[in-house]
C-alpha cells in the first residue's frame, strides 16, 4: 500500500493519484508529471463510420457525451472553448472535462488533448497537439485545425471512444 503524504490515506500499489484527496502520489517522491504514453497499437484502425447528424447547435442546447463502457454519460453546456483531457496535479493540467475516471491515462488521452469550440450556431472539435491523436468518425484530425462536430458523431481521443449528441 502507498500512504498519501497529504491525507495519510492508504492507496493500492501503483496508484498515481490519491483516491481520497486526489493529490499526486508522485509529487512527494520527486517524480515528474505522468506523461502520456504512446500506444503500442496504432489507433487508426479501430474502425468508425461517418454519421450525418445535424451540425446546427442551438445556443440553449447541451452536449451529451456517451463514453464507451461508462455507466453514465457526461452532460455539459459548452463554453466558448471546452478542453477535454485528464487532470494531472503534478503538472497542473486541469481540463474542463476530466476523463481520468474513464481510463484516460491507459487509453492514451493527453492532459490537454482536444477542445470543443462554440461558434455562432455550430461546434467544432480541435486536436491540441495530443500524443495519440483525436479522431472524428475515424478520421484523424490535423492538430489545431477545427472540424465541424455533428449530432451523433464518434469522437476518439487516443483509444477512448465516445459519441456526442446534442440535446
Amino acid at each position: 500500500m502507498i500512504i498519501c503524504p497529504h491525507c495519510q490515506a492508504e492507496n493500492i500499489e501503483g496508484t498515481i493519484f490519491c483516491e481520497q484527496c486526489g493529490k499526486s502520489l508522485l509529487a512527494e517522491s520527486g517524480a515528474s508529471a505522468v506523461s502520456t504514453q504512446r500506444l503500442d497499437k496504432p489507433t487508426d484502425d479501430l474502425g468508425a463510420k461517418a454519421t450525418w447528424g445535424t451540425a446546427r447547435f442551438d445556443e440553449h442546447a447541451t452536449i451529451v457525451m456517451h463514453i464507451h463502457e461508462a455507466p453514465y454519460p457526461i452532460e455539459l453546456k459548452p463554453a466558448q472553448e471546452t478542453i477535454l483531457g485528464r487532470v494531472d496535479s503534478a503538472s497542473g493540467a486541469r481540463p474542463h472535462i476530466d476523463l481520468t475516471p474513464h481510463g484516460a491515462l491507459q487509453k492514451g488521452v493527453s492532459r490537454i488533448h482536444a477542445a470543443i469550440r462554440r461558434g455562432d450556431d455550430t461546434l467544432t472539435l480541435v486536436d491540441l497537439g495530443s500524443v495519440n491523436g483525436t479522431y472524428l468518425n475515424g478520421q484523424r484530425l490535423v492538430p489545431n485545425q477545427p472540424r465541424v462536430l455533428r449530432d451523433g458523431d464518434e469522437v476518439r481521443l487516443g483509444s477512448l471512444i465516445s459519441h456526442i449528441y446534442f440535446k
